[in-house]
Protein backbone atom coordinates (compact mmCIF):
# COMPACT_ATOMS: atom_id res chain seq x y z
CA UNK A 1 0.00 0.00 0.00
CA UNK A 2 1.54 3.27 -1.10
CA UNK A 3 -1.26 5.79 -0.56
CA UNK A 4 -4.04 6.46 1.91
CA UNK A 5 -7.30 8.16 0.97
CA UNK A 6 -9.87 8.44 3.78
CA UNK A 7 -12.70 8.39 1.24
CA UNK A 8 -11.64 4.91 0.09
CA UNK A 9 -11.55 2.14 2.69
CA UNK A 10 -8.11 0.59 2.74
CA UNK A 11 -7.95 -3.14 2.19
CA UNK A 12 -7.90 -4.52 5.76
CA UNK A 13 -5.22 -7.12 5.05
CA UNK A 14 -2.93 -4.61 3.32
CA UNK A 15 -3.54 -1.97 5.99
CA UNK A 16 -2.81 -4.27 8.92
CA UNK A 17 0.25 -5.70 7.14
CA UNK A 18 1.89 -2.28 7.31
CA UNK A 19 4.01 -1.28 10.27
CA UNK A 20 2.10 1.04 12.63
CA UNK A 21 4.45 3.92 11.82
CA UNK A 22 3.94 3.38 8.08
CA UNK A 23 0.18 3.64 8.52
CA UNK A 24 0.50 6.91 10.39
CA UNK A 25 2.94 8.28 7.80
CA UNK A 26 0.46 7.49 5.02
CA UNK A 27 -2.25 9.37 6.91
CA UNK A 28 0.07 12.33 7.53
CA UNK A 29 1.09 12.37 3.85
CA UNK A 30 -2.55 12.38 2.74
CA UNK A 31 -3.37 15.39 4.93
CA UNK A 32 -0.24 17.25 3.84
CA UNK A 33 -0.83 16.58 0.13
CA UNK A 34 -4.54 17.46 0.45
CA UNK A 35 -3.50 20.67 2.22
CA UNK A 36 -5.79 19.99 5.14
CA UNK A 37 -5.29 22.97 7.42
CA UNK A 38 -4.32 21.69 10.86
CA UNK A 39 -2.34 23.43 13.58
CA UNK A 40 1.22 22.09 13.49
CA UNK A 41 1.03 20.72 17.04
CA UNK A 42 -2.22 18.86 16.27
CA UNK A 43 -0.97 17.07 13.15
CA UNK A 44 0.62 14.05 14.86
CA UNK A 45 -2.38 13.49 17.13
CA UNK A 46 -4.81 13.91 14.24
CA UNK A 47 -2.89 11.36 12.16
CA UNK A 48 -2.67 8.96 15.08
CA UNK A 49 -6.44 9.10 15.70
CA UNK A 50 -7.07 8.49 11.99
CA UNK A 51 -4.73 5.51 12.13
CA UNK A 52 -6.36 4.01 15.22
CA UNK A 53 -9.85 4.37 13.72
CA UNK A 54 -8.69 2.76 10.45
CA UNK A 55 -7.08 -0.02 12.50
CA UNK A 56 -10.36 -0.63 14.29
CA UNK A 57 -12.26 -0.64 11.00
CA UNK A 58 -9.84 -3.26 9.64
CA UNK A 59 -10.10 -5.59 12.64
CA UNK A 60 -12.72 -8.32 12.57
CA UNK A 61 -13.78 -7.85 16.20
CA UNK A 62 -14.70 -4.17 15.81
CA UNK A 63 -18.21 -4.51 14.37
CA UNK A 64 -19.50 -1.55 16.40
CA UNK A 65 -16.93 0.78 14.85
CA UNK A 66 -17.68 -0.47 11.32
CA UNK A 67 -21.44 -0.15 11.89
CA UNK A 68 -20.97 3.39 13.22
CA UNK A 69 -19.03 4.34 10.09
CA UNK A 70 -21.73 2.83 7.83
CA UNK A 71 -24.47 4.62 9.75
CA UNK A 72 -22.72 8.00 9.68
CA UNK A 73 -22.07 7.73 5.95
CA UNK A 74 -25.72 6.75 5.50
CA UNK A 75 -26.66 9.91 7.40
CA UNK A 76 -24.77 12.00 4.86
CA UNK A 77 -21.20 12.29 6.15
CA UNK A 78 -18.33 11.67 3.78
CA UNK A 79 -16.21 8.74 4.89
CA UNK A 80 -13.38 11.08 5.93
CA UNK A 81 -15.75 13.07 8.16
CA UNK A 82 -17.15 9.85 9.62
CA UNK A 83 -13.60 8.77 10.52
CA UNK A 84 -13.16 12.18 12.20
CA UNK A 85 -16.41 11.76 14.10
CA UNK A 86 -15.37 8.33 15.38
CA UNK A 87 -11.94 9.73 16.20
CA UNK A 88 -13.55 12.47 18.27
CA UNK A 89 -15.43 9.88 20.33
CA UNK A 90 -12.21 7.87 20.67
CA UNK A 91 -10.29 10.94 21.88
CA UNK A 92 -12.98 11.73 24.45
CA UNK A 93 -12.95 8.12 25.65
CA UNK A 94 -9.17 8.13 25.98
CA UNK A 95 -9.32 11.41 27.87
CA UNK A 96 -11.85 9.93 30.27
CA UNK A 97 -9.70 6.81 30.75
CA UNK A 98 -6.63 8.89 31.54
CA UNK A 99 -8.46 11.05 34.05
CA UNK A 100 -10.31 8.34 35.99
CA UNK A 101 -8.65 6.83 38.97
CA UNK A 102 -10.81 3.73 39.14
CA UNK A 103 -10.55 0.95 36.58
CA UNK A 104 -13.76 -0.27 35.03
CA UNK A 105 -14.20 -3.97 34.45
CA UNK A 106 -16.52 -3.58 31.46
CA UNK A 107 -13.74 -3.13 28.93
CA UNK A 108 -14.50 -0.61 26.26
CA UNK A 109 -18.28 -0.60 26.76
CA UNK A 110 -18.47 3.19 27.33
CA UNK A 111 -16.67 3.79 24.01
CA UNK A 112 -19.00 1.46 22.12
CA UNK A 113 -22.06 3.01 23.79
CA UNK A 114 -20.89 6.49 22.79
CA UNK A 115 -20.40 5.30 19.20
CA UNK A 116 -23.92 3.86 19.13
CA UNK A 117 -25.29 7.24 20.24
CA UNK A 118 -23.20 9.21 17.73
CA UNK A 119 -25.10 10.72 14.83
CA UNK A 120 -24.04 12.91 11.95
CA UNK A 121 -26.24 15.66 13.34
CA UNK A 122 -24.62 15.46 16.79
CA UNK A 123 -21.15 15.50 15.25
CA UNK A 124 -21.99 18.51 13.10
CA UNK A 125 -23.10 20.24 16.30
CA UNK A 126 -26.82 20.11 15.63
Amino acid sequence: MERYDPEVPPDPIEWLALDADERTLLVERYHRDARVNLPKRARPIHALLHTVVENQLALEDQATVRETLRRLVGEGLKRHDAVHAIGTVLAEYMHDLLNKKEVQSDGHAPYYEALQQLTAEKWRGG
